[in-house]
């Protein structure tokens, strides 16, 4: 550093004495440009290259991505870097501050709209392996891939808990329970983030804050009527895992709650999530979380209103507001609406995010570098252990694990189609790269493999020549399930979410898949049904009929290794599922952990609360587990105090396998209503035969407390049922 540089580019300096130099150094204009980004790339239908740039230099937009969603295509690596260290340069070489910009993509699964990017199974498979390690990794391999395009900030992980499969976004969350999703979280927080949060790592941004997943009808961003009471217990605790994990960003969700749209909410923005929960990071809004407030909510009379609601509730950054928010954002400034110490207080976070990032210091990136590091091998390799350890077996009478020289006939819509293995949030056109169910199958098979698709998602193709190819195997495969989607529903026909296949309305497969299936076994052929979905579908028929169901969710691109890694034995199916599979649409909502409430009046008898087709943690193995010596180290504590059972999980099976041990727990007598049962520890196992392990799970103050309205958690003396399998135990807390 020479004496006429300033203190800011003195990387040697504390972070917090940059920030507050350049912040002095700043004019309002130049605040107001680095609170709203833009969606932007040669590629997108918002603005282009060349318009970004000229956005940077002309206004000093502090946000702008130039790849990520972009409707459909994956692109090259080198546009991608091209694109990004064009950005940058805009932004360091061209304004007067030379302030680089933050470069945010929707990487949830994989840095999927870039060709040949790694691609993981979408959350809901990766709940599904109950191995958290495995998801660190995997944010941590999306990081690096992220950094190496030129990408810092990840519009992930998604928080959300998902109760009613009907929801559009279901694929995207870890599932129906707060305890398994928060553990998730933390350690994917931690795979974006990194250690120090340079380098490899990226800022993660925790969606979408506080309920997201609970809208009414499972219609995408609809109302959520969920009591404070329920809020805090059973949707929150992910995010204050985040939270604690050192998250650096979060976003609202689009829903309204108690009558205020959460984007213009100033008690949940900056009372809750600021106040109570502590956070320090910066707040992004949606996509159109803002105009949703005079579009949609009607609770702003126009966009000038909006940002003036949601700046005064606490967000930081119009992550897409483009030229018409920074319009809106000078107008308010300049009527004194909003005060020039209020525009300190975000653009604080958002300089504090860039020197955290090492942005000043190197804010470019290299071809070479990212072409070597994207879609690498070992990338890919453990793209595909997620998945294997995915697979959940959710029947299997003795069909699984098939004889490597048995010729197999595959049919199905996504037997054979990359698009609706990777699942949304993915690049559906161009070089995508991956392995198919169908190659996957031939490349491990040591007999004959034939294929026929039989059907798309909802329209029959050619039912009779699977039939007449299926008479002629020994085994059929048919890989049913879903297209890929975002939001609401898309089908190759109708892209509208209440018409044809897949659709909120209708939890069953299409009528042509559910034809293509039955006609398949009446063949005789002994049938496997491989489900390629983001959600619980009702698969009563199968359930009842086919011998073996094997639930692979979006896969990824190596979902058809995975696959057949699983269907002939080279893996254990140890996934388990993290969502209920419902027996009717007539359940719905159907979830675990349902609140303790009465029967009816004057009925001895009543249908349970709690009866789904597939229940959550269901999964079968290829070979057998015993639990013994299933005890409590403590059996009674004080209120503050930290309980363990353990428990000793032998394989008594002929073969290798994984089991995942799964901890219940019920509180008997306490002041507030709660679950008749809740998740509170998990720990899976992988035990040759023979072999034996004791697996000891904690129970913190924080599993046994109760949450008050207000978010205060206290535990309470009585006397607490913990399961373990088919054993029960009892656990006293005392004063």
């Amino acid at each position: 550093m020479t004496g006429e540089d300033p203190l800011y580019q003195d990387a040697s300096a504390a972070t917090e004495t940059r920030v507050e130099d350049l912040l002095d150094r700043m004019t309002v204009d130049e605040k107001v440009g680095q609170l709203v980004g833009g969606w932007a790339g040669h590629f997108t239908q918002f603005l282009d290259l060349d318009d970004a740039a000229d956005l940077i230099t002309e206004e000093g937009i502090g946000a702008a991505s130039p790849f990520g969603w972009s409707g459909s295509i994956a692109h090259a690596v080198d546009d991608v870097v091209d694109a990004a260290n064009t950005l940058q340069e805009t932004a360091v070489e061209e304004t007067r501050l030379g302030i680089p910009i933050l470069t945010p993509v929707d990487a949830v699964h994989g840095h999927a709209y870039v060709s040949e990017a790694t691609v993981f199974p979408n959350n809901l498979g990766v709940a599904a392996t109950w191995d958290p390690s495995l998801a660190e990794a995997a944010a941590d391999v999306t990081a690096t891939e992220m950094r190496a395009t030129g990408a810092t900030q990840n519009y992930a992980p998604t928080i959300d808990i998902a109760r009613d499969p009907r929801w559009g976004r279901t694929f995207e969350t870890l599932g129906e329970s707060p305890y398994l999703t928060k553990e998730f979280v933390r350690r994917q927080v931690e795979g974006y983030e990194g250690g120090d949060k340079t380098e490899d790592a990226v800022h993660a941004t925790a969606k979408h804050f506080p309920a997201y997943g609970q809208p009414e009808r499972g219609e995408d961003t609809s109302v959520v009527s969920l009591s404070e009471y329920e809020i805090r217990r059973m949707i929150l605790p992910p995010a204050e895992e985040a939270i604690e994990a050192g998250v650096s960003s979060v976003m609202p969700s689009y829903n309204s709650i108690n009558g205020e749209p959460v984007h213009g909410s100033e008690y949940y923005v900056e009372e809750m999530l600021r106040d109570q929960f502590d956070f320090e990071g910066h707040v992004v809004s949606d996509w159109g979380g803002i105009d949703h407030l005079w579009d949609w909510h009607k609770t702003a009379e126009d966009v000038t209103d909006a940002h003036k609601q949601t700046r005064d509730a606490g967000l930081d950054i119009a992550s897409v507001g483009g030229p018409r928010h920074l319009e809106a954002l000078h107008e308010l400034v300049d009527a004194g609406e909003i005060t020039e110490d209020r525009l300190d207080e975000s653009v604080r976070r958002v300089l504090r995010a860039k020197f955290e990032l090492g942005l000043f210091e190197d804010p470019y990136v290299d071809v070479e570098d990212a072409t070597e590091v994207v879609g690498s091998e070992d990338h890919r390799d453990l793209a595909r252990e997620s998945a294997r350890k995915s697979m959940t077996l959710l029947k299997n009478d003795d069909l699984l694990p098939l004889d490597r020289d048995a010729d197999v006939f595959v049919t199905g819509p996504n037997a054979d189609d990359l698009v609706r293995q990777r699942g949304g949030w993915t690049a559906y056109e161009g070089d995508i790269g991956g392995t198919t169910v169908r190659e996957g199958i031939a490349a491990a098979s040591e007999g004959t493999v034939t294929y026929e698709p039989g059907t798309e998602t909802d329209e029959e193709i050619d039912i009779d020549a699977a039939v007449e190819a299926a008479r002629d195997a020994d085994v059929a495969v048919v890989a049913l399930g879903e297209y890929w989607y975002i939001h609401e529903f898309v089908s190759e026909t109708e892209d509208t979410g209440n018409g044809n296949f897949p659709t909120r309305l209708d939890l069953r497969l299409s009528d042509a898949q559910r034809e293509l299936v039955q006609a398949i076994h009446e063949t005789g052929t002994p049938t496997v049904g491989l489900i390629v979905s983001g959600r619980a579908h009702i698969v009563d028929w199968m359930a009842d009929n086919v011998p073996a169901i094997l639930m692979a969710y979006f896969p990824g691109t190596e979902g058809g290794h995975a696959v057949a890694d699983v269907l002939y034995g080279d893996a254990d199916p140890g996934g388990r599922l993290p969502i209920s599979i419902p027996k009717d649409e007539g359940q719905l909502p159907t979830y675990f952990n349902y609140f303790a409430h009465p029967r009816p009046i004057g009925q001895e008898t009543h249908p349970p609360s709690y009866d789904p087709l597939y229940e959550f943690g269901h999964g079968l193995s290829y070979t057998d587990f015993e639990y013994t010596d299933v005890s409590l180290v403590e059996e009674t504590i004080a209120p503050g105090e930290t309980a363990t059972v353990e428990v000793t999980v032998e394989n008594v099976g002929d073969r290798a396998g994984d089991e995942v041990v799964q901890l219940y727990m019920e509180d008997l007598v306490s002041s507030k209503v709660t679950p008749e049962r809740e998740l509170r520890g998990f720990e899976r196992v992988s035990l040759d035969a023979g072999e034996a392990t004791t697996v000891a799970l904690d129970l913190t103050p924080d599993d046994l407390a109760i949450i008050e309205p207000d978010g205060e958690k206290h535990v309470e003396r009585g006397t607490f049922e913990l399961t373990v399998g088919d054993e029960t135990l009892e656990l006293d807390v005392e004063a």
